[in-house]
């Protein structure tokens, strides 16, 4: 089974919110949609969800089209959350999950399950209102999976978690996707994307700006990070070209260069100048590439 994409457009009156997506994601893999704010993340998510059709192109799972008819196949994490604040835990996702076509006893079974995975047994009764914003989230999480869903939409997850959540949370995604469950995901902690995502997609105003394998990507892209460690003054790096950033500290100075061959300069420069403790040159990150192609998008 498959989630096909295939040339999406997608118009506001004039605006243009996504502009020929296509994409491939198989069952069971986990798959990565990156933009600033305004890019066209959320667009396409409903698009997936059949929450909005599109202008032009198709989407399919399994080749065929995703509506509210086949609402038990899809979970949804969206990133404005929609829990009801004077409902109780279990009546919250009893009365959600019935909408997904379960029965009582097995919700209340998975509520119990998912309660005590994320070490909170004790919120079962409580209102939502009574918890704080990251167990609200674990909550919503929940809402998004205690169906089994085939496919899996998180629109920013892991937003308002403290690092200990954050983690609970990305076992739990690796789990669903060991499982067979398809995910696709949002995030802008571009750690994440890069610890759970084997392929991504980047828009910027609706575009794809950048699509492939991740460590492919990372491995091509010309842009390099370099980290010296030098007993002399390493400002004067600044002045070569091909140079894109520099900061320096007591401890050395990480440089960040167009390419290989100003990798090549700067080691020469450094060299002629005395002993060299540390040059590494790394692939850059995905929080550079972001930067550097999807930055400077508009708020949405």
């Amino acid at each position: 089974m498959t989630l096909v994409i295939e040339n999406i457009r997608k118009t506001f009156d004039n605006h243009v919110a996504v502009e020929g997506i296509s994409l491939k994601v198989q069952k069971g893999e986990m798959f990565g949609m990156l933009g600033a704010n305004g890019a066209g993340k959320t667009t396409s998510f409903r698009m997936i969800l059949g929450l909005l059709d599109p202008t032009e192109g198709n989407i399919t799972w399994d080749g065929d089209r995703l509506s509210y008819k086949r609402t038990k196949l899809i979970g949804y994490l969206p990133e404005e959350r929609g829990l009801f604040p004077k409902l109780t835990v279990k009546d919250q996702l009893i009365y959600l999950m019935k909408l997904k076509g379960m029965k009582k006893p097995d919700i209340i079974r998975e509520i119990r399950q998912w309660l005590d995975r994320f070490q909170v047994p004790e919120y079962e009764n409580k209102k939502i209102e009574e918890l704080s914003k990251g167990n609200q989230q674990k909550i919503q999480f929940m809402a998004a999976v205690l169906h089994k869903p085939e496919i899996l939409i998180l629109d920013e997850p892991f937003s308002g978690l403290d690092p200990v959540n954050s983690d609970m949370l990305k076992d739990a995604v690796r789990d669903l996707q060991k499982a067979g469950t398809t995910i696709v995901f949002s995030s802008h902690q571009m750690r994440n994307v890069e610890e759970l995502c084997e392929d991504i997609i980047m828009l910027k105003e609706g575009k794809a700006v950048l699509q492939g394998n991740l460590r492919e990507i990372k491995r091509s892209y010309g842009m390099k990070s370099i980290s010296i460690r030098a007993d002399y003054e390493l400002a004067f790096l600044r002045s070569i070209p091909g140079v894109m950033n520099l900061d320096v500290s007591k401890d050395g100075a990480v440089v960040k260069v167009e390419n290989e061959r100003v990798a090549e300069e700067i080691f020469r420069a450094i060299s002629e100048k005395g002993f060299v403790r540390k040059f590494e040159v790394e692939e850059p990150s995905l929080h550079d590439i972001f930067i550097d192609k999807a930055g400077g998008d508009k708020d949405e």
